[in-house]
Order: C-alpha cells, then sequence, then structure tokens
C-alpha cells in the first residue's frame, strides 16, 4: 500500500519521477476560451450630449438597422459589428457630401461629422440605442481623435442625421 501512495504522489524510494498529468476536467478552460473579451466598441462612453431612443426590438437588430441606413444616406459605415451593438462611421462632410476614411484628410472640420452608434439590451426584447454625432474643431496629430471630438449643436447637419436616423427606426421598430 505504501508503494501505491508514493506511486500516487509521483515519487519513488529514492528520487521524484515527472509526471505529465492531464487535467481530469478540463471543460472548464474551453468554456473560459470560447468567452472572449474581445469586443470592436471602443473603450470609451458616448458623451452626455448623445440622443437615445428605445426600440422594441433586440440590440443586434438595430445596430444591423442602424448600419444599413446610414449606408443607404450615403455615409460610408467604417465599423460594424451587431454582435457587439456598435456602428461608426467614416468622417463625412455634409456639405460636400463626400466620406473621408482618414484622419487628417477632411478639409473642412467645421462641416464633417462622425456617427456613433450604441446598441445596448435594455429590458427583454428591447434595445436602448444611442446615437453620438461628433466633429472635430481642429486637427492635430499629437492627440488621439476622441481627445478632439466634440458634440455638434443641435442646429449642426451631422445632429439632424441622427434624429432622422432615430426617427426611421422609430417607425421601422416602434419606441418607448
Amino acid at each position: 500500500m505504501t508503494a501505491t501512495r508514493n506511486w500516487e504522489r509521483g515519487t519513488r524510494n529514492e528520487r521524484p519521477i515527472a509526471l505529465f498529468r492531464v487535467p481530469r476536467f478540463a471543460f472548464p478552460a474551453a468554456v473560459l476560451a470560447a468567452c472572449s473579451p474581445v469586443t470592436t466598441r471602443p473603450a470609451f462612453q458616448p458623451l452626455p450630449e448623445a440622443l437615445v431612443a428605445t426600440f422594441d426590438a433586440p440590440p443586434a437588430r438595430i445596430a444591423a438597422a442602424a448600419a444599413t441606413w446610414l449606408a443607404g444616406e450615403g455615409l460610408t459605415v467604417a465599423h460594424t459589428s451587431p454582435q457587439d451593438g456598435y456602428v461608426e462611421t467614416a468622417w463625412y462632410d455634409t456639405r460636400t457630401k463626400a466620406a473621408h476614411t482618414g484622419a487628417g484628410d477632411v478639409p473642412d472640420l467645421a462641416a464633417t461629422v462622425k456617427l456613433r452608434c450604441w446598441a445596448d439590451p435594455d429590458i427583454p426584447g428591447h434595445t436602448r440605442l444611442t446615437v453620438e454625432p461628433v466633429y472635430r474643431p481642429r486637427y492635430d496629430p499629437s492627440r488621439t481623435e476622441r481627445d478632439l471630438e466634440l458634440a455638434v449643436p443641435e442646429a449642426h447637419d451631422g445632429h439632424k442625421i441622427a434624429q432622422r436616423l432615430l426617427d426611421a427606426l422609430k417607425q421601422k421598430y416602434g419606441s418607448h
């Protein structure tokens, strides 16, 4: 019986032996590996001035509908993930109706906006959509893009686009 115990511990009478053991239950590691913390959402939250509405549909459906509507209006959708409930457009010049994908190639900073949409679960089966239209009053390559962004005023064409998006989604999905 003593020999069995020594063998179970991985030792012999004189010297230890190396054991290559497989965990008895590897399932928890597989489950944790399947839950990825990676998201396409930015690390920052929407500005407090962002527009908010609640819809009678799940977040993935609202995010996909927002991306489709924005593309239909001529904006270039730079990032979209219905699973994460996030949509972001490229910079869009509201005067010339042109999209700018680079950070420094925006000729008219005052008229150029970017829209970001966060579709978050609300009560079961409903979505709280936050639409953030922003612009940059100046360009500074030494600072991050987010540091320079401000919410557009209500009279700005970018704010009107965001409001039209919410109105279109309210007609299609209903609102609270």
